[in-house]
């Protein structure tokens, strides 16, 4: 984890980064702290130019607001699913304005599309499964490494408010493969990182508990 709200910037969301021999950056957060998630990179001994690529889980500027500069400086190929991308695209719904920070367009080089999708990045297989709920392409990331299953699950606490994209029976359903993909390690979306599986799975059922019903 190289952002959140306590090691970058109030506001963020927590950004993660793998390496896979090229590094793959997970969000990218508000946009008021691309310099330090930069220092928190090297601050780990691995060194920021061998970024390839980032994966936008979804278009809600929390998680978008620093990737037209992220871009600029390393030519990031962007992926997001389809649902997505217009907003990513646009700025529009992305609720920078509540922020009350800009929010500069970019363009999603790779528009993921179908329920899964299985891509090879540098020596590392990700898996992408679309979770639709908190938004329409909202979007997890699985990987194993060292005979575990790390999920990237996003904002698994919601909110699945429809004036922010969501929908809560499409949430139910996410939810619900999110738990079938036994992860040992999730790496939620503001809640940081947590484990093990018994850990994992009780972190997600309480979220579609309280989902019941809506």
């Amino acid at each position: 984890m190289i952002g959140s709200s306590e090691i970058s910037h109030a506001m963020d969301c927590c950004v993660y980064l793998v390496d896979a021999g090229e590094m793959v950056m997970i969000d990218a957060g508000t946009g008021q702290s691309t310099n330090l998630l930069i220092d928190n990179i090297h601050s780990l001994g691995l060194m920021p130019e061998k970024l390839t690529t980032l994966v936008i889980t979804h278009a809600h500027i929390d998680h978008i607001g620093s990737l037209a500069e992220l871009k600029q400086k390393y030519n990031l190929k962007m992926i997001a699913h389809e649902l997505d991308a217009d907003a990513i695209q646009t700025g529009k719904g992305v609720g920078a304005q509540y922020y009350g920070v800009n929010y500069v367009p970019v363009n999603v080089d790779i528009k993921l599309s179908g329920a899964e999708n299985d891509r090879k990045i540098g020596s590392q297989f990700f898996k992408f499964l679309h979770i639709p709920g908190h938004t329409a392409g909202s979007m997890a990331v699985l990987l194993e490494t060292g005979n575990k299953k790390v999920l990237f699950g996003q904002d698994i606490h919601g909110p699945y408010h429809r004036m922010w994209g969501g929908d809560a029976s499409k949430a139910r359903e996410s939810l619900k493969k999110l738990i079938a993909a036994r992860a040992d390690i999730l790496c939620e979306g503001h809640f940081g990182i947590i484990k093990p599986a018994e850990a994992v799975e009780e972190f997600i059922y309480d979220y579609l508990n309280g989902l019941e019903g809506r």
